[in-house]
């Protein structure tokens, strides 16, 4: 039975998010005092499952020690999902920090400034 062309791309989302659950556990796990208090925002997986790219922030602790860290786990990381997937290609992780959190509280801080200032007047 084929499969229909829309159903491809919810198996890609479900095994993205399975990804994000099980690498969230599994680094939890790691010794590694480099690794601060992170949390994995998004994962995106390749088209052919090869690659995923694992975009994380930090709460506590340094995001480049915390990404050369992550990175250098990652072939341990891969071992731990291929006990944890049931599919045929677990993806090669590659990590990085995501501003994204970092940017909204600064856009938050500007307009709360804006906001007072305008309050002022």
């Amino acid at each position: 039975m084929r499969h229909k062309k829309s159903s491809v791309p919810n198996r890609s989302f479900r095994v993205a998010d399975q990804i994000q659950r099980d690498v969230a556990e599994l680094i939890r796990e790691l010794k590694d005092p480099r690794i601060g208090m992170v949390t994995l925002n998004s994962v995106d997986v390749s088209p052919d499952y090869a690659h995923a790219q694992v975009y994380f922030s930090v709460l506590v602790g340094d995001a480049a020690e915390s990404e050369a860290a992550l990175n250098e786990s990652a072939g341990y990381l891969r071992n731990g999902l291929f006990k944890r997937l049931a599919i045929h290609t677990v993806p090669t992780l590659h990590f990085h920090f995501d501003r994204t959190t970092e940017r909204a509280a600064d856009l938050s801080a500007l307009i709360a400034k804006a906001n007072s200032v305008r309050a002022k007047e």
